[in-house]
């Protein structure tokens, strides 16, 4: 008797479909959420106010940003990358609540060529201050200086009903090359 679980019933289903003449289907692609026809994308999520939660967070918006064709080298994609790390790692050190995720969320104007990055945590005392270099023998303490030299404008501001959302706008040029619009997203209405 065999499993039901992992390689040997993908290679049983296989061996019998290549028995029986038939052709192997590709693996259906996954669904995207692309950039809409006028060159406008979004994303939204929460997570754990963990250690975890923050390297999810800058995995899952380098992984949209890849579905929005900026490749993982390009200096949009690093830079995105880079601030929502730091404004994550900030919400999970200085801005915890017990039983309360923080939320992050990206929107890409491609008319206005920049990224708005909003990370929301539900701690409304402790607010950023203006950024400055600790001590070069201290080893934390750089995150805002960092996105105040990637960003062309940040800040912060009260969440409703509780907690406070610090933003940033990274300046950025639509996407070379192809790029997956909502419209020819698979599963999309036509």
């Amino acid at each position: 008797m065999v499993g039901m679980t992992g390689k040997r019933t993908i290679e049983a289903a296989k061996a019998g479909q290549q028995e029986a003449g038939q052709q192997e289907e590709p693996p259906p692609r996954p669904r995207g959420f692309g950039l809409t026809a006028n060159g406008y994308g979004s994303l939204s999520r929460q997570f754990e106010p963990t250690p975890r939660g923050a390297r999810l967070a800058r995995r899952t918006v380098a992984r949209q940003l890849g579905e929005w064709g900026f490749g993982p080298m390009s200096d949009a994609s690093c830079s995105v990358a880079l601030v929502v790390a730091e404004l994550a790692a900030n919400a999970v050190c200085h801005g915890r609540l017990r039983g309360r995720n923080f939320h992050v969320r990206v929107d890409y104007e491609g008319p206005a060529s920049r990224f708005r990055i909003e990370v929301s945590d539900a701690l409304l005392g402790r607010t950023p201050g203006a950024p400055a270099l600790p001590p070069d023998d201290q080893e934390s303490g750089r995150g805002l200086f960092l996105v105040e030299c990637l960003a062309s404008r940040w800040g912060w501001e009260p969440r409703n009903p509780i907690g406070k959302t610090v933003w940033a706008e990274v300046a950025a040029d639509r996407p070379q090359g192809r790029f997956r619009s909502e419209a020819s997203a698979p599963g999309a209405l036509q």
